[in-house]
């Protein structure tokens, strides 16, 4: 359970809540030269870059959906999983034009053993809601926002939409207050409106401003420490 968005104001400010299983998923805020990012332990022994940002603004990030079939993982050279898209996003080996063409050229599965959808964004706030089996989409507008149903076929995952998550809404009506002036601040009042506690607990979260190249970010919903990490 994840809530993503972008802003587009007089800067461009990107939030997001990751929010699991500790039990199911083991993790570790990592930062280094050139990246900030949550890093996943992985059956390979490697800790990967599913969530995060990079020094030139590329951020992306993983959120679960319930899955289709559609998007059923494939080992062939005409697909590209959007794990693998998202991770080769954050570490700058793929640019914001490059994950177009290929948005354009291949068709984009699960993970072999995890369903999950996507958003990336760079610097300037172009924004690519990417969901397998599904589609994707170039966002326009003040604001981009996902959680963890389907953006695009909204019907497609109305059925296991959880009683009371209303994450969507709340995050969505927020947004709506502001105008050209968005701060991180800002970003950060709405993290933590939708943050989640229990076994699906709220573990990072962090906003990433571009005016500033920096990564604010808590954990365990400790909204009153706040670090910061700058490029």
């Amino acid at each position: 359970m994840c809530t993503r968005f972008v802003y587009r104001g007089d800067n461009i400010i990107t939030g997001f809540n990751f929010d699991i299983d500790i039990v199911e998923w083991n993790h570790k805020v990592i930062n280094t030269k050139d990246c900030f990012y949550i890093g996943i332990m992985r059956p390979d022994g490697m800790r990967h870059s599913y969530h995060g940002v990079n020094r030139n603004g590329n951020v992306g990030t993983l959120l679960y959906v319930h899955g289709n079939l559609s998007g059923t993982y494939q080992d062939s050279k005409d697909c590209i999983t959007i794990a693998d898209l998202v991770e080769k996003f954050i570490q700058a080996e793929v640019s914001f034009d490059d994950a177009l063409q290929i948005l354009k050229e291949r068709k984009i599965v699960y993970a072999a053993d995890a369903t999950m959808q996507a958003m990336l964004s760079d610097k300037h706030g172009r924004t690519l809601v990417v969901e397998p089996g599904i589609g994707w989409r170039e966002d326009e507008g003040r604001y981009s926002l996902i959680t963890n149903y389907s953006i695009l076929a909204p019907e497609s995952t109305r059925p296991f939409v959880v009683p009371e998550d209303d994450r969507y809404e709340k995050a969505s009506k927020m947004l709506n207050i502001y105008g050209n002036h968005f701060t991180v601040n800002n970003a950060f009042s709405i993290l933590q409106a939708v943050c989640q506690e229990g076994i699906w607990a709220t573990r990072v979260s962090f906003v990433y401003s571009a005016e500033e190249n920096a990564v604010y970010y808590v954990q365990n919903n400790n909204f009153s420490q706040i670090g910061k990490y700058e490029f």
